[in-house]
């Protein structure tokens, strides 16, 4: 059985280490662990793993560790459902001038053809040389084998030139 866990703090980085042990000690098992600040937020994301009993344990305990280190947990058990069909896994990066909708008009054109977005991750920053502020992001996408992939990727690029942005498009190799 597997659970999905966000987590939410102040500064309070120290929550990591509580969560962990916390897991280590209803003997569950962490299949995937992501940490991030962002500006005085700190955030956790993990995967657990572990029989029923478990993560009922593990489950329980979350309220007073919540309470205790003043913290915000959010858990969702994942649905097993695998691809049904294959998929070929690209990386997309985009750079362009920060305003708003950037991020949202690329995931909007990513689900129009039918293209699943695996990871997304996004910051503004000061360009060096001049004072604008820029945009990135990095995308994992995986595309269904029946899209066309030369006609996508034209289409794509007309729709960056079209909003000014610049982007890569390309397989992942591994």
């Amino acid at each position: 059985m597997q659970l999905a866990i966000t987590v939410l703090g102040h500064n309070r980085n120290y929550f990591v280490a509580e969560i962990l042990s916390t897991i280590r000690d209803c003997k569950c098992s962490i299949l995937e662990i992501r940490y991030t600040r962002l500006k005085q937020v700190d955030a956790a994301y993990l995967l657990i793993q572990g029989n029923w009993n478990q993560i009922a344990k593990f489950e329980n305990l979350l309220d007073a560790l919540q309470k205790r280190l003043e913290i915000q947990i959010q858990m969702l058990r994942p649905e097993h459902e695998p691809h049904e069909k294959e998929f070929l896994p690209y990386s997309l990066e985009t750079l362009s001038v920060d305003r708003d909708n950037i991020i949202e008009s690329v995931s909007s054109f990513l689900t129009m053809h039918g293209i699943e977005i695996e990871e997304v991750s996004g910051s503004s920053y000061q360009a060096p040389y001049i004072a604008t502020s820029v945009f990135a992001t990095k995308f994992i996408v995986l595309i269904p084998p029946e899209v066309r992939l030369l006609s996508l990727r034209e289409e794509f690029l007309d729709f960056c030139d079209q909003l000014n942005i610049d982007a890569i498009l390309e397989p992942i190799k591994r």
